[in-house]
C-alpha cells in the first residue's frame, strides 16, 4: 500500500465545490498511485459476463493499474476470482487476456494452482514446505443477473442491498441471457478521472457528438422533458418500468455500493441506438416491443451500462498510468442472436465506436490543457451535476484512513 502523498492535503484544501478539481489530481504520479490503492483496489469493478466463461477452466482477466485479476469458472460451476500473482516470486500466471486452463501453471518456476486457487504443486520446495499456506490471493465476487463484479478489499461493503432494489427494474431485459458481440479498447493519453468525468456529463454531447445527438435527447434536458411522458406509455406496453432508481450520493447505502437506473427517450423515429433508428438485433429478455428509449444504469461508482431494447453497451475506464487510460466498450446482445443472421456487427457497434473516437479526442485535448501551468479550475454547469457527485465520492475515497473506514461502514 502506498503512503499518503505529501501534496494530497494541499490539493484537497485547494478544491472548491462547484469548480473542477485542481491540476495535481490529474498530473501527479503519487496521486495516481494513491488512486489505485484507495479507489480501484477498494471498489467493486465490473469484470465481465458469465457467458464469457461457460465451462470449467474458462477464464478472463481484468487488468488496471499494476493489478491483474483472474476470473474463472471452477469445476463445480462457480465463479471465482484470484489475483494474477504467483505466490512463489510474484510472476504473472495468466499472460493471455482470456483462455481455458485445466490448472493455472506459473510460466516461471511451474508452481501449479487449482482453479479454486489452492497450490497443487511447488517443485523441489523441501519436506517442511506447506502448500496450504501458498494458494492464490482470493478476490471477492458478486454476480448480478449474469454480470460479474470483483473487489480486492475484504472490508468493502457488499453490493447486494443496492442490487436488491435494482433487480425488479432490470429483470425484463434478461441480462443473464446475454452474450458478448464485440469488445473494443480506445486508449487515451489522459488521467482516468478525466475519462470518467466526460462520461458523467452530456454538456459536451451537442458540440462533440453529432451522431449521438441526432438520436439521444439526453443532450437537451428541455427537449428530453417533453418526450418523457409519451415514453412512459410505450415502456409499459413493451414490459418496462419507467421508475427511476437513484441510490447515489447521500442516498447510496455506502459510498462503495450505490446504484442508478433511469430510462430516457430517444428522438422520434429511433427505436434503438442505430444510424437510422431501425432495430439492430433481437429484443432483449422478455420485452414485447421497442419503446424508443434507452436506460442509463450504474452499479457501484465505477461501472456504467447503457441498455437499449435490443442490446447493451458496457463501459469501463481502466487506468494504465497517470496519463494513460483505456476506454473499454463491450457490446452485448441476446444469447440466441447469431451474427450475420440476427445482427450485423458493424451496424451494431457504429454509434458507440464513433462516439468513443470522439471521446478519445476531446479527453486527450482536455488533459493537454490541464497539463498547462496556467490551468485554473473552472465552474461546472448545471448539466455537470454528476461530475460534482463524482468529486465528492473521490475525495471520500482518498481521504485519511479514519474517514475512509467511517465511509466504508456507512
Amino acid at each position: 500500500m502506498t503512503g499518503r502523498p505529501p501534496e494530497l492535503d494541499a490539493l484537497i484544501a485547494e478544491y472548491h465545490p462547484g469548480l473542477a478539481m485542481p491540476r495535481g489530481f490529474y498530473t501527479s504520479q503519487a496521486i495516481y498511485d494513491h488512486d489505485i490503492v484507495r479507489v480501484w483496489n477498494r471498489n467493486w469493478l465490473w469484470a465481465g459476463h458469465e457467458s464469457q466463461i461457460p465451462e470449467a477452466g474458462d477464464y478472463v482477466l481484468l487488468d488496471y493499474g499494476s493489478e491483474s485479476i483472474i476470473i474463472v469458472r471452477d469445476r463445480d460451476g462457480g465463479v471465482r476470482a484470484h489475483l494474477n500473482i504467483c505466490r512463489h516470486r510474484g510472476s504473472r500466471i495468466c499472460t493471455e487476456a482470456e483462455g481455458t486452463a485445466r490448472v493455472f501453471a506459473c510460466p516461471y518456476h511451474a508452481w501449479t494452482f487449482e482453479l479454486t486457487g489452492e497450490l497443487r504443486a511447488g517443485r523441489a520446495m523441501g519436506p517442511d514446505f506447506d502448500p496450504s499456506r501458498w494458494g492464490l490471493f482470493p478476490v471477492r465476487v458478486t454476480l448480478f443477473q449474469g454480470l460479474i463484479f470483483v473487489c480486492c478489499d475484504a472490508d468493502t461493503p457488499a453490493l447486494e442491498p443496492a442490487l436488491a432494489q435494482l433487480t425488479p427494474l432490470t429483470t425484463p431485459y434478461g441480462l443473464d441471457r446475454l452474450k458478448v458481440a464485440h469488445k473494443a479498447s480506445y486508449p487515451v493519453p489522459a488521467n482516468w478521472k478525466l475519462a470518467v468525468e466526460n462520461y458523467l456529463e452530456c454538456y459536451h454531447c451537442g458540440p462533440a457528438h453529432q451522431e449521438y445527438s441526432r438520436s439521444h435527447s439526453l443532450k437537451s434536458p428541455k427537449e428530453m422533458a417533453e418526450l418523457v411522458g409519451p415514453l412512459a406509455a410505450r415502456a409499459a406496453a413493451a414490459g418496462l418500468s419507467s421508475e427511476m432508481l437513484d441510490l447515489t450520493g447521500a442516498a447510496a447505502p455506502t459510498p462503495f455500493t450505490g446504484a442508478y437506473l433511469r430510462r430516457y427517450p430517444l428522438y422520434p423515429g429511433y427505436d434503438t441506438g442505430s444510424r437510422d433508428g431501425a432495430p439492430l438485433a433481437p429484443l432483449l429478455g422478455d420485452l414485447k416491443g421497442y419503446d424508443g428509449g434507452a436506460t442509463d444504469m450504474g452499479i457501484g461508482p465505477l461501472n456504467w451500462f447503457l441498455v437499449y431494447s435490443d442490446h447493451l453497451v458496457g463501459y469501463r475506464f481502466l487506468p494504465r498510468d497517470v496519463q494513460q487510460t483505456d476506454i473499454e466498450v463491450v457490446w452485448m446482445v441476446h444469447a440466441d442472436a447469431e451474427e450475420g443472421r440476427d445482427y450485423d456487427r458493424e451496424a451494431l457497434t457504429w454509434l458507440w465506436h464513433v462516439t468513443s473516437q470522439d471521446d478519445e479526442r476531446i479527453i486527450r485535448h482536455n488533459q493537454a490543457g490541464v497539463n498547462s501551468a496556467y490551468f485554473q479550475p473552472g465552474p461546472l454547469s448545471e448539466m455537470e451535476g454528476w461530475v460534482g457527485d463524482f468529486y465528492n465520492f473521490y475525495l471520500r475515497m482518498i481521504g485519511p484512513d479514519p474517514e475512509f473506514r467511517k465511509a466504508a461502514n456507512g
